[in-house]
């Protein structure tokens, strides 16, 4: 491949599958391009499954082509059927308001935005997709999509056997006129997308060559998977969020930190900058020396996400609890108005260590709860809340709970 983009993302294992690598190199190295990678505003942030998409965007945008972010307005209307056993749950015009103004915190953190030749735009298909009715939208792109090649794709397979609604068989028709909407508006010729996207980003790729008689391009990403092979998002309930009103800057390091041995390398190529000469010596360590690579990964990944000055107080509470001083002001903290002495469950619940009583239950009969270093062992006693104390779930999560 002639194009630096190109080279750099093989070499950090971001590629998984174009539809013409070959064309996409030359356009690439014939000068800028536009492309666009699209979320949905199923949640209100995004989580670390998202981050192999933008930062290959982050990526894209450094070699100095120009990204644009699409929030799904539209399409989260409907609900993607990619990779689901079952429809994803309607949301209100409130709800969808809500989580794609949270969005748009999150890509922010990652991509610059701005009026220069390269910084990044933002679009909501919903935009174009409400000026549709049912009719007109029939008649315009009705005949550019067959059964057959629908009835194709593996999303559609897999949701057919256990009861495939009509409203989400019509997800890849609105992802295709998306792609072709942006190449009229903005000439953006490439679409980002993770694997699961593959079968609804080249109707897109089929439908410009319909209409327009043009070559675009997708590129796909590998999807991100935990150390048990599982994809890694909300719904699989492993979910590490970009907001830190969801996942605080220390939780989003202590992810990191805890990498498993066999993912440091890969993990280092995709979720940070560090350039990969480096990369190659960090992996070369291994033994207790590989905790090197990966508190450098840690505060590397963080320090993008939440910027500088969060990472190093990340790391310095991180170093603190596990130098052996408990007692960090970089710990993450909550203050609440709480009453003085409460039942241990409910009080986990309320500092939302947990979002039920039967996981917190759960996780004090395992022996995971500790209050101010002492481990609790009945769910049913009371805990005396002292205007600070210091709550540790597990081995890595520790919460510091000021009562105002």
């Amino acid at each position: 491949m002639k194009s630096k983009l190109l080279q750099e993302l093989e070499a950090r294992g971001f590629i998984n599958q174009s539809s013409n690598l070959e064309g996409l190199d030359e356009a690439l190295n014939a000068g800028q391009i536009v492309g666009y990678w699209g979320t949905d505003p199923t949640g209100d942030s995004l989580h670390v499954g998202h981050l192999a998409s933008l930062m290959l965007m982050r990526w894209f945008q450094k070699y100095g082509n120009k990204p644009i972010l699409l929030i799904g307005g539209a399409t989260g209307r409907i609900g993607d059927p990619s990779g689901r056993d079952k429809g994803r749950p309607m949301l209100t015009d409130e709800q969808i308001e809500k989580n794609c103004s949270g969005l748009r915190k999150s890509i922010s953190k990652f991509i610059k935005f701005g009026d220069d030749e390269n910084d990044a735009i933002m679009v909501d298909n919903y935009d174009w997709m409400k000026g549709y009715s049912h009719m007109d939208f029939l008649r315009e792109f009705g005949t550019d999509f067959t059964v057959p090649r629908m009835l194709s794709m593996e999303s559609v397979k897999r949701r057919l056997e256990n009861g495939m609604t009509f409203l989400e068989f019509n997800y890849m028709t609105f992802q295709a006129v998306d792609f072709l909407t942006l190449n009229k508006k903005y000439n953006c010729t490439l679409q980002f997308c993770g694997a699961d996207q593959w079968g609804n980003s080249v109707m897109g790729v089929e439908l410009i060559r319909k209409k327009l008689g043009k070559e675009v391009f997708v590129l796909s990403t590998a999807l991100i998977t935990d150390s048990k092979g599982e994809k890694i998002g909300k719904s699989a309930g492993n979910a590490v969020w970009v907001n830190e009103n969801k996942t605080t800057p220390y939780e989003y390091y202590q992810y990191f930190r805890n990498t498993p041995d066999d993912l440091v390398e890969k993990f280092l190529k995709i979720f940070t900058e560090i350039p990969l000469d480096e990369i190659a010596k960090l992996s070369k360590l291994d033994g207790a020396e590989l905790n090197k690579a990966k508190k450098i990964l840690a505060f590397a990944a963080t320090e993008i996400a939440h910027g500088h000055d969060a990472a190093v107080a990340a790391e310095t509470a991180s170093d603190a609890l596990f130098g052996g001083g408990i007692k960090s002001d970089d710990v993450p903290s909550v203050k609440l108005e709480i009453p003085e002495k409460m039942n241990v469950v409910d009080f986990l619940v309320n500092i939302k260590m947990f979002s039920s009583k039967s996981e917190a239950r759960r996780m004090i009969e395992q022996g995971g709860i500790q209050i101010d270093g002492i481990k609790v062992t009945d769910w049913k006693s009371e805990v005396k809340v002292a205007d600070e104390i210091m709550v540790q779930k597990g081995k890595k999560t520790f919460l510091r709970v000021i009562r105002k």
